[in-house]
C-alpha cells in the first residue's frame, strides 16, 4: 500500500525480492496540474509496468472492501506513504501484521510531513523506522531504524528521494527475521514523540519578519511542494534556492551583497539576510537571481511584503 514516488523503491524491492505481491493498493487518480488531467499515482504506474493487480479504494469504510482484501489472504502487508489511516480490521487481517516503511526517527516527527518537518526543525540528521501499525498515527512499536544525514543542500524532494531508497533497502533486511519470528518489536517512548504539521500552500508564503536561517529551511523544506514565494509587481515570485547570510537592514527590503558569490541579491529578514540563488517569475522558468535582477532594475531596493507565518 503506498501512492507518492517515496513508495516506489518499496514495491521494487519487494518484486526484485522474489516476494508474491497479491495486490497493490493506492490512492484514486486525481486531476493533475492546469489542465486537470487525471494521473495515476507514482506507485499505480509502477504496479502497472510491472504487472500487477492494483485496488484504489477511496476509503475502506466503502462496503466490501475490508472483504476484498481479505478474501487475497495476504501474509502480510507493507504500507510506505499510503495517505489513509488503516482501521483495526484491515490491521487484523495479515497474519504477520502490517509493516510500515516512515521516513523518519520515530517518535520524532510522527504524521504526514516528517521529512520536512525535520528540515524545518534544523535536525541533523533524520532517518528510516520499520514500524509495526497499530490503530495510532506512527504509534506503533519498532522492528529498525537507520539514520541517514541531513545535508545543507537537501531539500525534502532529494531528502525523501534518498530515504525512500533506504528504507526499501532496510525492509528488505528486516522481513526474513520478521517472518521467522527473530524481531522482538521495540515500544515507542510516547513521551519523545513531536508530530508534524500539514503544510497548505500558504504555508509557502515568505513572512520576511522570520530570520534567515528559518526561511532558508522553508525554502528547502518546502521544495518542490508548495514552494517558497512572495510577491513582486502583484505576482508571485517563488525562492527556489536561498542560503543565510549576516546583515542588518529594513525587513523585506532587497538588497545588494558583496563578497558572497555567487551570491548577489538577498533580502532582509527579521535576522539576517536571505541570499538569493534561483527565483521562478510567476508563469516563467526557473532562473539565477543575478539573471532575474537584469530584467527587472528596480528590484534591488523594492521592499517586498510581509506575510503572517502559518507554519512553525
Amino acid at each position: 500500500m503506498g501512492t507518492p514516488d517515496f513508495a516506489v523503491p518499496t514495491l521494487d524491492s519487494l518484486v526484485l525480492g522474489g516476494y508474491q505481491v497479491v495486490a497493490v493498493y493506492t490512492q484514486p487518480d486525481k486531476p493533475s496540474g492546469r489542465g486537470g488531467n487525471i494521473i495515476p499515482s507514482p506507485v499505480k504506474r509502477k504496479a502497472l509496468q510491472l504487472g500487477l493487480t492494483v485496488e484504489q479504494p477511496p476509503s475502506f469504510r466503502q462496503p466490501g472492501e475490508v472483504q476484498k482484501l481479505a478474501d487475497l489472504r495476504p501474509d502480510i502487508v507493507i504500507v510506505a506513504a499510503f495517505g489513509q489511516l488503516l482501521p483495526q480490521n484491515i490491521l487484523d487481517i495479515p497474519p504477520f501484521g502490517c509493516l510500515n516503511v516512515h521516513p523518519s526517527l520515530l517518535p520524532r516527527h510522527r504524521g504526514a510531513t516528517p521529512v520536512a518537518a525535520a528540515i524545518l526543525a534544523g535536525d541533523e540528521d533524520t532517518g528510516v523506522s520499520i514500524m509495526l501499525l497499530d490503530k495510532g498515527m506512527d504509534t506503533g512499536p519498532l522492528l529498525a531504524q537507520e539514520r541517514v544525514s541531513i545535508l545543507p543542500q537537501d531539500t525534502t524532494g532529494s531528502l525523501s528521494a534518498r530515504l525512500a531508497h533506504v528504507g526499501a533497502r532496510l525492509l528488505l533486511q528486516t522481513l526474513p527475521s520478521w517472518l521467522e519470528g527473530k524481531v522482538i518489536p521495540q515500544l515507542q517512548d510516547n513521551e519523545k514523540a513531536t508530530y508534524s504539521r500539514p503544510v497548505t500552500k500558504e504555508s509557502g508564503r515568505i513572512d520576511w519578519r522570520l530570520s534567515a536561517v528559518e526561511l532558508w529551511r522553508r525554502v528547502r523544506a518546502f521544495q518542490p511542494w508548495p514552494g517558497c514565494y512572495t510577491i513582486w509587481r502583484g505576482k508571485t515570485l517563488k525562492v527556489i534556492e536561498a542560503a543565510p547570510l549576516p546583515g542588518v537592514g529594513e525587513i523585506g527590503k532587497v538588497v545588494a551583497v558583496k563578497g558572497n558569490p555567487p551570491i548577489s541579491i538577498g533580502v532582509q529578514t527579521g535576522e539576517g539576510i536571505l541570499g538569493l540563488l534561483q527565483v521562478q517569475p510567476e508563469g516563467k522558468r526557473v532562473m539565477t537571481a543575478e539573471e532575474f535582477v537584469r530584467g527587472q532594475k528596480d528590484f534591488v531596493g523594492a521592499l517586498l511584503p510581509c506575510q503572517s507565518s502559518t507554519v512553525s
